[in-house]
């Protein structure tokens, strides 16, 4: 009876005082994130609708130029023309839009002149054109420089400040990315991640967010689909404590092993693409060389090896056999090397002038050098290909958050931890390396002094080159190439 008599009071109390309660259940800093969830919503949609369906056009002309080539082989020997086409589309209109992912990140990082609205188009014109005359490149690339575009015109025509359009260029990354791939959660995440290596700025998350679904729904909209991939069942083990531990401890270290490997790919491949760039440009001093060069390797490649499977995307099979993405994931769907081959001919083909993704190839290159891996771990095939394929691209990209919520959303949850794990591991073992050379290092994996402060990839690797030289000339084991420098 007391204590109803508490409770009594204390309810009297409160009703003196509706406004205070009022005012401490909704106060003004609520109000101020309804403002901003309504007003971003309003800014990010009309922004993802036009991504989405630029995206959906290119996913279109995309597999259709792919779809020509097929039945149209010799269009491969024209792969140089082709080449030389590309690299004075960009000389006559290009200008700054050469950069590419480049100079999106840096806009975002440090506002300039800003990112020309002919990106998208040039971009995916010429994305196209690679991959009608077969150069091995993706679409990743492509989708987020029509997003960090088309986000760079509506922040002018809205007349944003600085810190807006930095907010806008980053929903529109997310935007392109998780309409590419149809993963909208991932894209979010990405976007953000990205930017800087150990370090995440939650502040552009639901601008991203919002972006990423609603360019991921117009892309559905249009009737566009992407591929769908699956991993078999798992069988529960029998080995020792897997009756009273809830996961696999022997699994988990053949998971670390193949992790390790991926992250090295990674890094093989990052490094690939940069030296190829730096090897070609020195060699050549008429520009327009370097594709003709460049597209006469890969049709060379492609004759020594028989087969074409390591053209263009790697997603549709040309003929029935043909190693492809989907392939991997089951028992004899990859060759031995196969890892090797993709990354060779993607390397090329970027380093060479073509244009387009690398996160694709990257996934091939995952996907069937876990193939590989699980025959000689004796693991399940389509788990590890599985695992390939969002641990290479987590290494290359230093985005293991975000290539984590990839293997859930593609793959599913069951398997998030292993997911995780591979990721994360394969994040440490490509070192500080990556395929963006204007991604920031704001906390470095390993320690060092040419990671001091805050860099960019590019900045820091020249730093490290200085530092080799200043050291060889100490340490008699270090030995200086002669007319090389940076090595």
């Amino acid at each position: 009876m007391l204590q109803v008599k508490k409770f009594n009071n204390i309810l009297s109390k409160l009703s003196h005082y509706p406004g205070q309660l009022k005012k401490q259940l909704f106060s003004a800093e609520h109000y101020g994130i309804v403002k901003y969830l309504i007003r971003w919503t309003v800014l990010v949609a009309p922004v993802a609708i036009a991504i989405g369906s630029m995206v959906a056009l290119f996913l279109w002309l995309l597999t259709t130029a792919i779809h020509f080539r097929f039945t149209h082989t010799w269009l491969l020997y024209l792969l140089p023309l082709a080449g030389v086409l590309i690299y004075f589309i960009y000389k006559w209109a290009g200008k700054s839009a050469e950069k590419g992912n480049n100079l999106i990140m840096d806009e975002i990082h440090e506002p300039g002149a800003g990112v020309p609205a002919r990106m998208g188009p040039i971009i995916l014109i010429t994305t196209v054109i690679t991959h009608l005359f077969g150069g091995s490149a993706g679409r990743e690339g492509t989708a987020v420089q029509i997003g960090g575009s088309i986000a760079a015109l509506f922040s002018k025509w809205f007349k944003l400040n600085a810190d807006d359009t930095r907010m806008l260029l980053t929903a529109g990354v997310a935007a392109g990315f998780g309409a590419v791939f149809g993963t909208p959660l991932t894209g979010a995440i990405f976007a953000i991640e990205v930017l800087t290596i150990g370090r995440i700025k939650y502040d552009a998350l639901l601008p991203a967010l919002i972006a990423s679904l609603i360019g991921d729904i117009t892309v559905a909209a249009w009737h566009v689909h992407h591929t769908a991939y699956h991993i078999a069942v798992v069988a529960p083990s029998t080995y020792f404590l897997s009756g009273y531990l809830p996961i696999d401890l022997l699994l988990i270290v053949k998971v670390i092993i193949a992790s390790a490997a991926f992250g090295l790919t990674s890094y093989l491949f990052a490094i690939m693409v940069h030296e190829i760039k730096a090897v070609f440009s020195k060699i050549f001093s008429i520009k327009w060389l370097i594709p003709i060069f460049g597209g006469l390797i890969i049709i060379g490649l492609t004759f020594l090896i028989g087969k074409p499977d390591y053209l263009s995307l790697g997603v549709d099979a040309q003929y029935p056999g043909a190693v492809t993405i989907p392939s991997a994931f089951n028992a004899g769907g990859a060759d031995t090397w196969s890892w090797l081959w993709k990354t060779i001919y993607t390397t090329l083909t970027l380093g060479t002038g073509f244009k387009g993704g690398e996160v694709t190839p990257l996934f091939y290159i995952g996907a069937t050098l876990g193939n590989t891996l699980s025959g000689l771990l004796n693991a399940p095939v389509g788990l590890f290909a599985a695992l390939g394929f969002v641990a290479v691209f987590a290494g290359a990209t230093n985005t293991p958050l975000a290539c984590t919520f990839m293997g859930i959303e593609l793959f599913g949850g069951e398997y998030a931890l292993l997911f995780a794990i591979a990721c994360f591991t394969a994040y440490f073992f490509s070192a500080n390396s990556g395929i963006y050379s204007s991604q920031r290092i704001a906390v470095p994996k390993i320690l060092g002094g040419y990671f001091a402060g805050e860099h960019s990839l590019s900045d820091a690797n020249k730093r490290r080159g200085h530092f080799y030289q200043k050291l060889s000339k100490y340490d008699p084991r270090i030995k200086k190439d002669k007319g090389t420098s940076g090595k």
